[in-house]
């Protein structure tokens, strides 16, 4: 049987074929979940909808995570078409661009409260709002980074809001896990990948193409490689993990000084 057969899956932040959110998407519909997708504006419309439907899922449905009415409102079409649900995806981060430059103090309090609001407190919300929607042993995930824990040049308020985001996922699995439906809370820190809004962080060309002469593994990580662990993460493989920070950056994480050397 298919690891997630049986399973339906609402999923937040595909933008386009090359989102982390898209990979998560199509290793879910390799192992027999049912999905459904979010998106964050009507520009985004013509691109998801196409992906939906090669993975044979209707339900596609716009909402600003910045508005509790927006994500009420996709809860209650989620109900009516699912009737419930077993995995939440939240793969939403956003800071403007003009604060993924130059050095972090040059923040604004505008761009501050938008970056947390966005890429934090929207996972808070979905939690609160899908909670009344999942079934006992179901499975929350939301998508770091290594700019939480290391300062990462040009990263600034998106490291800080991944801080904060990463934080969040142990209070959730907290709360979460002790309520009667015994939901797991987990996040994956991914290495860095070409998306759209890796496009939008200062230097992220240069970053990308050195990481694989760095990185343990000697290579770059995909949208595939996470969603395999996402899989995991949400499949009843891992019913004893939660509150976990699963890093998936071809090992990146744990390097103190580099080497440009081959084979050392």
């Amino acid at each position: 049987m298919a690891l997630l057969s049986g399973k339906t899956a609402l999923i937040f932040g595909v933008a386009n074929d090359h989102s982390i959110a898209w990979g998560v998407a199509q290793a879910f519909a390799r192992q027999g979940a049912t999905l459904g997708f979010s998106y964050a504006g009507e520009a985004l419309a013509k691109r998801v909808r196409p992906l939906a439907a090669s993975v044979n899922a209707s339900f596609v449905e716009q909402c600003d995570v910045a508005k509790d009415e927006d994500i009420a409102a996709v809860m209650e079409k989620a109900r009516a078409a699912f009737g419930a649900i077993d995995i939440l995806i939240h793969a939403v981060a956003f800071a403007n661009r003009d604060e993924l430059s130059g050095p972090y103090y040059n923040t604004s309090r505008a761009g501050f409260h938008l970056a947390m609001d966005i890429s934090v407190y929207s996972f808070t919300a979905l939690a609160r709002a899908a909670l009344p929607l999942m079934r006992p042993n179901g499975a929350l995930l939301t998508l770091s980074y290594l700019g939480a824990v290391r300062a990462v040049t040009h990263y600034n308020v998106m490291g800080v809001a991944k801080a904060a985001l990463e934080a969040s996922v142990r209070y959730l699995a907290v709360d979460l896990g002790s309520d009667e439906k015994h939901i797991r809370v987990n996040a994956i820190s991914a290495g860095p990948i070409r998306t759209l809004a890796a496009a939008g962080v200062s230097g992220f060309k240069s970053m990308h193409s050195s990481f694989k002469d760095l990185a343990p593994l000697r290579r770059h990580v995909t949208i595939d490689d996470v969603g395999n662990a996402a899989l995991y993460l949400c499949s009843d493989l891992a019913k004893g993990v939660t509150g976990e920070i699963h890093y998936v950056d071809a090992g990146y994480n744990i390097i103190g000084v580099p080497s440009m050397n081959e084979g050392s």
